[in-house]
C-alpha cells in the first residue's frame, strides 16, 4: 500500500501552521483533478483521498492545530482496507516519531482550509540534488498509474508551483534536517529511475519542465506536452 510521508526531525522550532496553510492554499490545477482520477478508482474516490491508497502523515504541530479547529481528521487505524496486521505495523514503524498517520472523513466532506501539508503537496515532493540544492518539484513515482496530475504535469499552475517552492523554502530555513530527509527521498528516486533506465520528470524552480538523468543529474528541457503519461491516462491521450 503506497503512502505519503513528510519527514521531520524530533526537535524542531514551532511553526505558524495557519500561515503555512494560507500560503499553500492554491489549487494544483484549474481542473478539479480529483474528478479526473476518481472514475478510474472502483470506489469512485480520488486516489489521493482514498485511505487504501494514500495514508497522510502529519506533523504533530499540525495535528495539534487541526484538532482544535475541525473534525475532519482522526488517527489512522488501518481497519478500513483489509490491511494485514504486518502491513499496518510496517506503516506505523516507518512513521517518524514526531509524526502521526491520519485518516479523514473522505473527499465528499473535505474542508480545504484544513487539508494537511501532505495533502497540499501531493503528488509532489521537493527534489534535492546530490550537492544539496532544492531545484524543483518531482513526483511520488508509486502513483504514476493512478494520479491524473502525474500524467498531465503541464496542467500544474504556475501559482501552485510558486506556492510549493515558497512553502518548502520556509520549512527548510526553519528545519534544516527536513531538507536532509528529502535529500534521502531524492536519492531513492534516482535509484528507482536508474534501475528502470528512465529520467526523472521535474518541474523546475525556473518555471520550466525537465527530464533529469538519475546518474549525472544532467537536465534536459522538454515541452510539457512531451512529458510521459502512464496507464489509463496514456490511453486517454490517444
Amino acid at each position: 500500500m503506497p503512502f505519503v510521508v513528510v519527514f521531520m526531525p524530533p526537535h524542531i522550532p514551532p511553526l505558524n501552521i495557519a500561515t503555512l496553510y494560507s500560503d499553500f492554499h492554491t489549487p494544483i490545477t484549474e481542473t478539479d483533478c480529483g474528478q479526473m482520477c476518481a472514475p478510474h478508482n472502483p470506489n469512485g474516490t480520488p486516489f489521493c483521498c482514498d485511505i487504501c491508497h494514500a495514508v497522510p502523515a502529519v506533523y504533530f504541530q499540525e495535528w495539534e492545530y487541526l484538532q482544535g479547529r475541525t473534525d475532519l481528521w482522526h488517527p489512522w487505524r488501518g481497519d478500513k482496507c483489509q490491511a494485514k496486521p504486518e502491513e499496518i505495523q510496517k506503516l506505523q514503524d516507518e512513521t517518524p516519531p514526531s509524526m502521526i498517520l491520519l485518516a479523514c472523513l473522505g473527499a465528499a466532506r473535505c474542508q480545504r482550509e484544513y487539508r494537511a501539508l501532505s495533502c497540499r503537496q501531493f503528488p509532489f515532493y521537493p527534489y534535492i540534488t546530490d550537492d544539496f540544492r532544492f531545484i524543483g518539484l518531482a513526483y511520488e513515482w508509486a502513483f504514476e498509474e493512478q494520479c491524473w496530475v502525474i500524467s498531465n504535469l503541464g496542467e500544474v499552475s504556475a501559482a501552485y508551483r510558486r506556492a510549493f517552492i515558497h512553502t518548502f523554502d520556509e520549512l527548510f530555513s526553519r528545519w534544516p534536517q527536513e531538507m536532509e530527509a528529502y535529500a534521502l527521498r531524492s536519492e531513492e528516486a534516482r535509484a528507482w529511475f536508474a534501475a528502470r533506465r528512465r529520467r526523472i520528470p521535474l518541474l523546475h524552480r525556473n518555471g520550466g519542465y525537465y527530464l533529469l538523468s538519475p546518474g549525472s543529474e544532467r537536465l534536459a528541457r522538454i515541452p510539457a506536452e512531451k512529458l510521459p503519461r502512464f496507464g489509463m491516462y496514456r490511453a486517454a491521450a490517444g
